[in-house]
């Protein structure tokens, strides 16, 4: 159970940082500051996260990154399914925590839907928003497979790694579908948002749950047979 609650809380911080960054300073292309600031958010998150409760859970918090690991044999069935309904449930916590702080303190969301993902970037297709997530899934858990393999013996630099190729990967997507690499990072936002009153999230939310998914099961096939 203490893995299942480190999950969720470290869902719920990478949601409260990283989305809340992007609701505060906008991700639009002429403030350019802002991506970089919410890209540092979610990586840098990561980051702490790892060393903070990596002993605990692994720190996945994040369903395309257990399945990875499932799919690479390092955790079993039953705890799939818990890491993902405490992913889930931390990222609508922390969603929650936004609206709290958004909602009622005077703050305007520069996001208009809780720093939830969209497919304006790559002109409303949703293919494109799928090849975009898939690719940048994939990466992201290639990289995780790789730094976190008993074979690798990068020891205490792993989080860091981790949490720097995040960074990397949403520098690139953040202008075209806000990155997600993280169905419960996006499951939460939108749905908060669709409480709100803004629907619009919800429309594209599969894309940001089928994408990183199918990138996450390609890196563990890739990485498995580059591996042996």
């Amino acid at each position: 159970m203490k893995k299942y609650i480190a999950e969720c809380i470290g869902t719920c911080v990478l949601v409260v940082l990283g989305c809340g960054t992007a609701m505060l300073v906008g991700c639009d292309a002429a403030n350019g500051s802002g991506y970089l600031l919410t890209a540092l958010a979610f990586g840098l998150t990561i980051v702490g996260m790892a060393y903070c409760v990596g002993n605990i859970s692994g720190c996945h918090i994040n369903p395309a990154v257990s399945l990875g690991v499932f799919m690479s044999g390092g955790i079993d069935t039953g705890d799939l399914v818990g890491y993902v309904i405490s992913q889930c449930v931390g990222a609508l916590v922390g969603s929650g925590i936004l609206a709290l702080i958004f909602g009622t303190g005077g703050v305007t969301d520069q996001t208009g839907g809780f720093g939830s993902n969209g497919l304006a970037g790559v002109g409303g297709s949703a293919i494109a928003g799928l090849i975009v997530e898939i690719v940048l899934t994939f990466i992201f858990v290639l990289t995780i497979l790789g730094v976190t393999s008993k074979k690798a013996g990068h020891g205490s630099f792993g989080g860091l790694v981790i949490g720097l190729t995040l960074t990397l990967v949403h520098i690139l997507g953040i202008g075209l579908t806000g990155t997600s690499v993280n169905p419960a990072r996006s499951f939460g936002p939108a749905v908060v948002a669709a409480i709100a009153g803004n629907t619009a999230p919800l429309a594209a939310l599969w894309v940001f749950i089928v994408g990183p998914l199918v990138g996450a099961a390609l890196a563990a096939v890739v990485y498995k047979y580059l591996e042996n």
